[in-house]
């Protein structure tokens, strides 16, 4: 063999060594690239694009072109021509939350395997720290915003209307979504709840958790177990125990158990707006001398992990957290793909779940 006919492999590997060597003094490029790969600018380009849109030797050739030069694809360039971010805001309540993460990991799985990336912004149940991440991940240009939450400030809801792009609202129900909405009614969920406990002949009954400003989901728990309370007794005041500041932690829920013992001693039943803090009263209880649910019931809302493991069990209301953010994605991706979406509306519900504890 001459030596100057080298197989296909050869050359390959030949474009491949220049190609560093080049990139050793300078940024690479797609045209570095598609050399070392022995294709096309405009294949590589249409591969990273959409790596269904090559045949699969071709792809494979490509990624392996990319991992030798070291290549880092300027997304920048690449969404000014295309007009699209390939990412997704979503904003939430606070990262300390497991309940809001599985949200969050819902969203992604569906959304990483179809190239988009998810910014992520927590309030902490501030209104205007909404207001101010909505406005900075606008000017990042997202595809689209998914958002923990049904209630904001004027400016907040123009702000999204104006940026054009699909939006998901969520773990709360209105009749009024800014665009789509994914989400459940914690009013209605916190009204079964008062119902199971005096169908169970519990006849005084405390609503006690913290209620922070910005905690419209809370605010609506609260409002629940009123309007339930007075369908129940009407005419009686219900028992209402809540802080505006603290921690959502177990400790705070040993805290606020003292103090509904110590405002209303004869209550039998306790509604925490928490699986956290209910937890907390819970495990205090035995130390206290107190029965439960004998002498007092307690309940909580969201089905952390911790509420099937207690002794006895946590009463609370199961929210398919997960399913909230994979069908948030959905319909986020349909509308981001150009499509239409009849069903801008979707109600998972909740679950009562009874366990020892009421």
């Amino acid at each position: 063999m001459r030596s100057s006919q080298v197989s296909d492999e050869g050359q390959l590997s030949l474009r491949k060594a220049e190609s560093r060597r080049r990139s050793a003094t300078r940024a690479v490029t797609m045209a570095d690239v598609a050399q070392a790969a022995g294709v096309s600018t405009q294949t590589v380009s249409r591969a990273l694009r959409d790596p269904r849109s090559v045949g699969p030797d071709t792809l494979a050739r490509i990624e392996e072109a990319v991992r030798e030069t070291r290549y880092v694809q300027n997304l920048a360039a690449s969404h000014l021509a295309s007009n699209r971010s390939m990412t997704v805001a979503a904003i939430i309540p606070t990262i300390s939350a497991s309940i809001f993460a599985e949200t969050i990991q819902g969203l992604t799985d569906v959304l990483l395997p179809e190239g988009y990336q998810v910014f992520l912004g927590h309030t902490d149940y501030m209104a205007a720290r909404e207001e101010s991440l909505v406005r900075s991940f606008s000017g990042r240009r997202p595809d689209g915003f998914f958002i923990i939450g049904t209630r904001h400030t004027q400016e907040t809801t123009a702000l999204l209307k104006r940026t054009g792009v699909p939006v998901v609202e969520s773990w709360s129900w209105t009749n009024r979504p800014v665009d789509m909405l994914v989400g459940f009614s914690n009013h209605a969920a916190l009204m079964s709840v008062v119902d199971h406990l005096v169908g169970r002949g519990y006849r005084r009954l405390a609503f006690t958790g913290v209620m922070k400003p910005g905690d419209h989901r809370a605010k609506e728990r609260l409002k629940g177990f009123q309007d339930a309370h007075e369908r129940h007794f009407p005419g009686v005041t219900p028992r209402v125990v809540t802080v505006t500041s603290g921690p959502m932690v177990m400790a705070t829920g040993v805290e606020l158990l003292k103090l509904v013992r110590e405002q209303h001693p004869d209550t039998d039943a306790v509604v925490f707006v928490s699986d956290v803090l209910a937890s907390g009263a819970l495990l205090a209880c035995s130390g206290l001398g107190i029965s439960v649910p004998k002498d007092l019931a307690i309940t909580g809302f969201g089905n952390y992990d911790i509420a099937g493991q207690l002794t006895p069990g946590l009463t609370t209301i199961a929210i398919a957290s997960r399913r909230i953010g994979t069908e948030s994605a959905n319909l986020l991706l349909r509308r981001m793909q150009g499509s239409e979406v009849e069903n801008r509306t979707q109600d998972v519900g909740f679950e009562l779940l009874v366990r020892g504890s009421a």
